[in-house]
């Protein structure tokens, strides 16, 4: 993970090293190297991933600009990599946030165990009735990411969200997905990592951002280094909104944008295209997708 991007680009390499250092353990060499079991721990592969949007970043910062940006968005722990792309933390702080995250998560996981289920194929409206159901006879269920118009995630107490996907099937969805996750993310058993969350971001050093980033919890644009951390911690319990997300950057936008995904794969470029018809984007992951961008720059 990221290993192909550091051997070709200096800037990468360096905000790696610069994560590293900020962790203060070794980060690069098990995105390098793995063990897989140890990289996808969530305080591990948070903090990696906004390690390898960032490297990305690093080296595509001047040719993105070139055009100003209108806003920036990210999924979930993705909105810390937005708050760097525009300026408002500096990756190793970033890292440092999302490590702790990842920790305060899985504790809240451990604390109560929860689990969370792809719907495929049902509108999320009709998904979000499923999760009332399931609820009104004990635990909870809630649309905790609105992924795509028919793609939501559910997240709660396991017995709930399985009750509310066999509510989802009955109203026509064509799959159920459970998701391995070590918790119920989005959804109120996060609530004991909110305080300790929040205390930590209100500590990190924040600059305003240079463009606005749409919050997930609101689907707004955040233009203050003071509500960016008021929503970054309300997010933990809060639904991802990206749909809402998604249409609103378009908006700001207008006519003829050009969206830049960054980091690892291409998901988010692909629900993108699912929301936002005729949405013109680029995703760029490896090494080899950076360097297209730039000879094409």
């Amino acid at each position: 993970m990221g290993k192909d991007l550091a051997e070709r680009f200096p800037a990468a390499r360096d905000t790696l090293q610069a994560v590293d250092e900020a962790l203060g353990v070794a980060l690069s060499r098990l995105m390098f190297t793995g063990p897989e079991e140890e990289l996808i721990a969530t305080h591990n592969a948070q903090p990696a991933i906004l390690a390898h949007s960032a490297a990305v970043f690093a080296v595509v910062r001047d040719t993105a600009r070139r055009a100003p940006p209108v806003a920036a968005a990210g999924h979930s722990l993705g909105e810390y990599s937005a708050y760097v792309t525009a300026g408002a933390l500096a990756a190793p702080d970033a890292a440092r946030l999302v490590r702790r995250r990842g920790e305060l998560m899985h504790q809240a996981g451990m604390a109560r165990p929860g689990t969370m289920a792809a719907v495929l194929g049902l509108a999320t409206a009709d998904v979000e009735a499923a999760c009332r159901e399931a609820s009104a006879a004990g635990g909870v269920a809630v649309a905790a990411n609105l992924n795509a118009p028919d793609q939501t995630v559910i997240s709660g107490d396991p017995a709930t969200v399985a009750r509310a996907g066999e509510g989802c099937k009955a109203r026509g969805a064509k799959r159920v997905l459970p998701l391995k996750v070590s918790g119920a993310f989005h959804s109120p058993l996060m609530a004991p990592a909110a305080a300790p969350l929040r205390a930590a971001l209100e500590a990190a050093p924040w600059r305003e951002p240079a463009f606005p980033v749409v919050a997930n919890a609101t689907a707004e644009p955040v233009r203050e280094a003071a509500a960016a951390r008021r929503l970054l911690a309300e997010q933990l319990t809060a639904p991802v909104r990206w749909v809402a997300c998604m249409e609103r950057v378009a908006e700001l936008a207008g006519s003829g944008a050009r969206f830049i995904e960054i980091g690892p794969g291409t998901v988010l470029g692909g629900l993108l295209k699912r929301t936002v018809a005729g949405a013109n984007v680029v995703s760029l992951g490896s090494a080899e997708d950076v360097e297209r961008f730039l000879e094409a720059a």
